[in-house]
């Protein structure tokens, strides 16, 4: 944010804030609010806060306008690029704290043919689907993205999905292309996807196949297969580490390595949620 003419951090001191994130524009941050006064300051990027506990009393002083919000656990605060505010929080709170630069946006409503989206400052909303995808966010941030990138930018993509959709002033419509994908162009994409499943790629490399937006390859391979590109991966995976497990006397450790995982324990546990018995018990009975 802007403060006094000077570039400085909204909070200080975040909680679980890696050096480097996997989605492209947008930043997150987890903190823990005491009682305190925000000086007057100005955002440049779109600013999400989602509160995970406390229930908290605060106060915003914007546009020559004043008010108090009684906030609690789910509600959401959006503050658009270019506000000017001040804010006290009179009781302690724990927060995901998200900015999204304006140019994502920007980006994927003009592939949609809409306008330079704008939005309105809301000090305290409810909007389960937007709790959810943040909430979503900010586990896997504090566990180090065990999903891999592609999972989470396709998180990202869904975010932005619902501020077009339900949070901006002109709403925007996301319509599928006309015609969706050519069934070469997503023979091309799966053929990419079973080619690099034991490298964590990106939604945007992806999309590159096809000189697509991350945004727009999405939604198109979700209605051409009924399967988004991360469950897609996820199923060419599984499908290699059962071959694998089957065929030779590689390690699950290795078998993990080979197919993706970020770790054996993240191997282990999405094998035993979708196949119901460890990678070792399924060897045997296989």
């Amino acid at each position: 944010m802007l403060r006094d003419k000077e570039l400085v951090p909204l909070l200080p001191c975040a909680l679980h804030q890696a050096e480097e994130q996997p989605w492209q524009g947008i930043l997150l941050e987890r903190h823990t609010i005491l009682a305190t006064e925000l000086p007057e300051h100005e955002h440049r990027e779109l600013c999400l806060h989602l509160q995970l506990s406390g229930d908290d009393r605060m106060q915003w002083w914007s546009a020559g306008k004043h008010g108090v919000e009684r906030t609690f656990p789910g509600s959401i605060m959006l503050v658009p690029a270019g506000t000017r505010d001040r804010a006290l929080w009179h009781g302690a709170s724990e927060r995901l704290i998200l900015s999204v630069r304006p140019e994502v946006l920007e980006q994927v409503a003009g592939e949609s043919g809409a306008i330079v989206p704008e939005f309105r400052t809301q000090w305290s909303l409810e909007d389960p689907s937007l709790e959810r995808l943040l909430s979503e966010m900010g586990r896997e941030a504090a566990h180090g993205w065990p999903l891999g990138r592609l999972y989470a930018d396709l998180i990202s993509a869904g975010l932005v999905s619902v501020l077009l959709r339900r949070h901006a002033i002109e709403p925007v419509d996301l319509r599928p292309l006309r015609g969706g994908l050519p069934m070469p162009q997503l023979r091309r994409v799966m053929e990419y996807l079973s080619e690099n499943l034991d490298r964590d790629v990106h939604l945007e490399e992806v999309a590159q196949q096809l000189s697509l937006s991350p945004f727009h390859f999405a939604r198109e391979f979700r209605a051409m297969t009924g399967t988004t590109p991360y469950q897609y991966l996820l199923d060419q995976r599984m499908d290699r580490a059962k071959y694998l497990l089957k065929k030779h006397s590689w390690s699950v450790q290795e078998i993990a390595s080979m197919t993706g995982f970020s770790s054996p324990v993240n191997f282990v546990r999405t094998f035993r949620q979708r196949e119901g018995v460890t990678p070792g018990a399924w060897r045997k009975g296989a």
